[in-house]
């Protein structure tokens, strides 16, 4: 699939983003969501790029189908506003391990095997989900635990090699949900290790997938063992085919983003558009994109990623400016107001001079950091209610 296919599949509006909404059968959902041809949403790029806010993505689903907070879509939505939590609180520290994994970390390698990025470690499973990632921007939810907890505790590789890898190259890279599910699969972000096995892709995925006879054919107790044993394991032998991982760029390949100018935004009411906030700006106000050209040299992106990006970007915004985060924000105090949403993608202290708010919560959050999903869960199910009727208004479950 090139570029342009791919964006057709996930269209960069928030037209496209609603209709894909408007089509959630949370039963189904809820039925076959680990399958890898389930009725899973799609809506993480959308969500990710901000055009749908989580807030009403849940409200809209409660209000819609009748679903109580404890309903399996709306918990998994769950996740995504924890992750959000949990790096709003922690900053920096989601980029190093949580806690202790199951083995010391000199045990992990720092960098992917050649074969591991290449598709071709005779794993099917693993193999499918690297090109799907390379070929879409997109991997089903359990195909990435799979990759993760293979590259982790099979073939001993730092869970941040993975991470730093994996959202350089999906559509809905998110660096809170991205890494810190990384973590939970690793052991440093959760309880224990997240392990899987033969049995269990030949489960949920289609034939092609199926990997009997592999390293992961094995039972869990044989697969915990490994996970605590720091020997390094290798591909499977033999000759195994292998495609090239797309090159990333530290700005769009295409171009279209100038310097920062002052004097286009002077007196003017400004609406801040950047890849987080990719939703219909408000009538009355200039739409200004901006880049972080440091964010981006640190976090660079497929051509995949900056084609649905930089799309939205150009197809909302007359100005696009990229430049260091202090230059841009320079340029910006020139206007007489500037407005928009914050988003912790934007993490140089420069950008808290404009004081923009975060989107609204989907529920009830915690005022402190919640050390687990569950404690946060716990916390959001005690203070929110339980449901909304199709016309927003409370009832009782």
């Amino acid at each position: 699939m090139n570029d342009i296919a791919a964006v057709a599949a996930f269209p960069p509006t928030p037209a496209a983003a609603r209709a894909r909404l408007a089509a959630v059968r949370p039963a189904d959902y809820a039925r076959s969501r680990n399958h890898l041809h389930g009725a899973v949403t799609r809506l993480s790029p959308y969500l990710t790029h901000g055009m749908l806010d989580l807030a009403e993505t849940v409200a809209s689903l409660r209000a819609r189908h009748r679903l109580p907070l404890t309903h399996k879509l709306v918990q998994e939505l769950g996740w995504r506003a924890y992750f959000q939590h949990s790096a709003r609180h922690r900053g920096e520290a989601i980029f190093h391990d949580l806690h202790p994994g199951p083995l010391p970390q000199a045990a992990y390698a720092r960098e992917l095997p050649a074969d591991l990025r290449r598709g071709a470690t005779g794993v099917p499973a693993i193999d499918q989900a690297v090109r799907a990632l390379y070929a879409t921007g997109y991997v089903h939810n359990h195909a990435r635990m799979w990759l993760a907890s293979y590259t982790v505790h099979v073939r001993k590789v730092h869970w941040r090699a993975g991470a730093d890898w994996m959202v350089a190259h999906l559509l809905d890279g998110d660096l809170a949900s991205n890494h810190l599910s990384w973590q939970w699969v690793a052991g440093t972000g959760s309880a224990r290790p997240y392990l899987f096995n033969a049995d269990n892709v030949a489960r949920y995925a289609p034939p092609d997938w199926h990997s009997p006879g592999t390293g992961i054919d094995t039972t869990y107790d044989a697969l915990d063992a490994l996970a605590h044993d720091p020997q390094h394991h290798g591909a499977e032998p033999g000759a195994h085919p292998a495609v090239d991982e797309p090159p990333l760029f530290a700005a769009p390949p295409e171009g279209g983003f100038a310097a920062p100018d002052a004097a286009a935004v002077a007196g003017r009411s400004v609406w801040l558009v950047h890849p987080w906030s990719l939703a219909d700006p408000p009538a009355g106000a200039l739409p200004v994109a901006v880049l972080d050209a440091e964010w981006h040299a640190r976090w660079p992106w497929s051509a995949r990623r900056w084609a649905f990006v930089a799309a939205r970007l150009r197809a909302i915004a007359p100005l696009r400016w990229m430049a260091p985060a202090a230059e841009l924000v320079a340029a910006l105090r020139a206007a007489a107001q500037v407005r928009g949403w914050h988003n912790p993608h934007l993490d140089d202290s420069a950008w808290a001079a404009l004081r923009l708010p975060l989107p609204s919560a989907p529920w009830a959050e915690p005022d402190r950091a919640c050390r687990s999903f569950s404690a946060y869960w716990a916390h959001v199910l005690r203070h929110t209610p339980q449901g909304v009727s199709p016309q927003g208004v409370l009832f009782d479950d």
